[in-house]
């Protein structure tokens, strides 16, 4: 059983993306498997490339999978020397064992006809992501939100399948969510989305100036954060709340306002 990405899904998709926060025990994990998925790139863009799906999806399900393992496959992360033996067991039909990374991926891919499918908006991303898992949660566990997507964030504390069909109310996911990931990837500017801004109701905070550190003033990182979580507010802007008025920041106040914050180098140059 499937479910269809309704104008509902797709706004809560949206709703708890822009309100995703990472534990902040995670942080470090997260930037990690940000890093790990930029380094590996090339790979999943000649993968992408040949299914026309985009790479952060490829290269998050290869996270999710096999925790980025190109010696598994990226149908369910059993080793590549076999067909796969765990669901979707048999897998690649086509060809003879050990196969190549390439391969194994053109072929998940190929098996859940996403090449078929042509929203690639942060929901339709997100919704593929979940659906590549499958919708257990949904259907049996609504209480708890896919860890596949949130582990890691706040909006995750606990419940999980320990195995297939094997359901703990107290078990808690040891790996990264997609959506996490994919969260800190578009506040870092690793991946764009093409909804455009478009601001909400209330006034726009006070505007800081320029800097790459966090003051030691308290009032003026309150300022920035005020800021940093009303730029939270546009579509398809994605920044780290975290008080600083760096670069991150201040691109993202250009996209929304056509100007980069006051003392930004890059202002002066324009």
């Amino acid at each position: 059983m499937s479910l269809s990405l309704t104008r509902a899904l797709r706004d809560e998709y949206v709703r708890l993306f822009e309100t995703c926060r990472v534990r902040p025990e995670r942080t470090r994990s997260i930037g990690q498997a940000v890093d790990r998925l930029v380094e590996n790139r090339e790979r999943y863009r000649d993968v992408a490339a040949r299914q026309g799906v985009p790479w952060a999806f490829v290269g998050l399900v290869h996270q999710m999978e096999s925790s980025g393992d190109f010696g598994c496959h990226l149908h369910n992360g059993d080793p590549l020397r076999a067909r796969t033996v765990h669901v979707p067991a048999g897998r690649p039909r086509r060809g003879a064992p050990p196969f190549t990374w390439e391969e194994s991926a053109v072929d998940a891919l190929a098996m859940k006809r996403l090449n078929r499918h042509t929203d690639w908006s942060l929901p339709g991303l997100l919704y593929q992501l979940e659906k590549y898992n499958g919708w257990g949660y949904r259907r049996f566990h609504p209480e708890v939100l896919s860890p596949y997507l949130w582990s890691f964030s706040e909006h995750y504390d606990r419940g999980k399948y320990v195995a297939d069909g094997r359901w703990s109310d107290t078990a808690v996911s040891r790996q990264a969510g997609a959506a996490v990931i994919l969260r800190r990837m578009a506040e870092t500017g690793v991946v764009a989305f093409d909804e455009g801004p478009v601001p909400r109701e209330g006034e726009a905070p006070l505007v800081p100036r320029y800097s790459m550190r966090r003051s030691s003033k308290a009032e003026t990182v309150a300022s920035v954060e005020a800021l940093q979580q009303w730029l939270n507010s546009f579509p398809g802007l994605f920044v780290k709340v975290d008080g600083v008025p760096g670069q991150r920041t201040s691109m993202a106040f250009r996209f929304a306002t056509g100007h980069y914050l006051p003392g930004d180098p890059r202002s002066e140059a324009s």
